[in-house]
C-alpha cells in the first residue's frame, strides 16, 4: 500500500482511557515520518491544546482542530472557517433557555480562545481537558474573537437530552454528537471530512492512499474521506457501520496495533 496520510480521531480513539497518547505511539509517529507519512490528528479538541499534546514533534505536522473548522500547517493556518454573529447569538439566547431545564454548560470557541460563563468546578473539570486556553467572561457574545465553534457539554446524555432541542438550528449548520456529553454547532460545510480533503488537495494525496480512524458522529465524513477507514470497537453504532474495517478499542491501542501492520 502506498500509504501517506492517517488520520486520527483523539479520544476515545488514539488517546487511552487517561485521554494521553500512549507511550507506543511515539516509536510509530517517528516510523511514519521516517518513511513520509503524514499523521494529523483529527479533533473536537482545539488547536492550543492539540499542539500541546504534540509539543514534542516540532516540524511536518498538521492538526485538523475544531471538528474541522480550523486546520493548521506547521503553525500555519491552511483553512478556517467561522460563524455568524447572529448565529452565535441566536444559539447562545437559545442554550440560555434550557438552563432551567438541563445541566449544560457552553464554549464559545474562537480562534484566540475558547470562551464560558460557567465557572463551577464540574463543569471546568470538562472543558480544561479540551480546552487549554479557555477563558472566563461575564458575556460570551461580547468577546472580540472569531467564532470557529460553539460547544455544549450537557451532563446527562447528549444525544437524547439537548441535542433534539437544537434541531432548528439544523436547517442552515452542523448540529453534531461529537461525544456522550459534548455536542458541536458549526458552519453547514464544516466536518472533519471536508478539512482532510484540504489536506489531500495541498500535498497531493489520493483517498486510496489515506488511512482515517474514528469512533463517534462527528468522524463519519473523515472515515467516508479515506479508503481505508477503521472504527475502533468501542465506536458508536453508527461508526462501526460505516467504516470499512474495525481496530481494536482505544484501550487496546487499536490505531497503534493496525498502524504497524501497515508499516511492518
Amino acid at each position: 500500500m502506498d500509504l501517506r496520510l492517517v488520520v486520527s480521531d483523539m479520544d476515545g480513539t488514539l488517546l487511552d482511557e487517561q485521554r494521553r497518547v500512549p507511550d507506543e505511539f511515539w516509536p510509530v509517529l517517528e516510523e511514519m515520518r521516517r518513511r513520509g507519512i503524514l499523521f494529523v490528528p483529527a479533533s473536537g479538541r482545539q488547536y492550543a491544546t492539540l499542539a500541546a499534546l504534540f509539543e514534542q514533534v516540532t516540524d511536518g505536522v498538521a492538526f485538523i482542530a475544531e471538528n474541522g473548522a480550523y486546520v493548521v500547517v506547521d503553525d500555519v493556518e491552511l483553512m478556517s472557517t467561522t460563524l455568524e454573529s447572529g448565529f452565535v447569538r441566536a444559539v447562545v439566547m437559545a442554550l440560555r433557555g434550557l438552563d432551567d431545564h438541563y445541566d449544560i454548560g457552553v464554549v464559545v470557541c474562537g480562534k484566540k480562545s475558547a470562551y464560558v460563563e460557567r465557572t463551577d468546578e464540574a463543569f471546568l473539570n470538562e472543558a480544561n481537558q479540551y480546552y487549554v486556553k479557555l477563558a472566563h467572561v461575564d458575556d460570551v457574545l461580547a468577546v472580540d474573537d472569531q467564532i470557529l465553534k460553539i460547544a455544549i457539554y450537557d451532563f446527562g446524555d447528549a444525544e437524547t437530552s439537548t441535542a433534539p432541542r437544537l434541531d432548528q438550528f439544523r436547517k442552515t449548520h452542523q448540529v453534531v454528537v461529537s461525544g456522550e456529553h459534548w455536542i458541536d454547532l458549526m458552519a453547514s460545510d464544516v466536518n472533519k471530512g471536508h478539512a482532510v480533503k484540504a489536506l489531500q488537495e495541498k500535498f497531493g494525496i489520493t483517498p486510496a492512499q489515506t488511512v482515517a480512524f474514528g469512533d463517534y458522529l462527528n468522524d463519519l465524513e473523515m472515515l467516508d474521506a479515506a479508503e481505508h477507514s477503521y472504527a475502533v470497537e468501542n465506536a458508536h453504532p453508527t461508526v462501526l457501520e460505516r467504516a470499512q474495517f474495525q481496530a481494536p478499542s482505544n484501550a487496546d491501542q487499536g490505531v497503534i496495533a493496525v498502524l504497524r501492520e501497515f508499516l511492518s
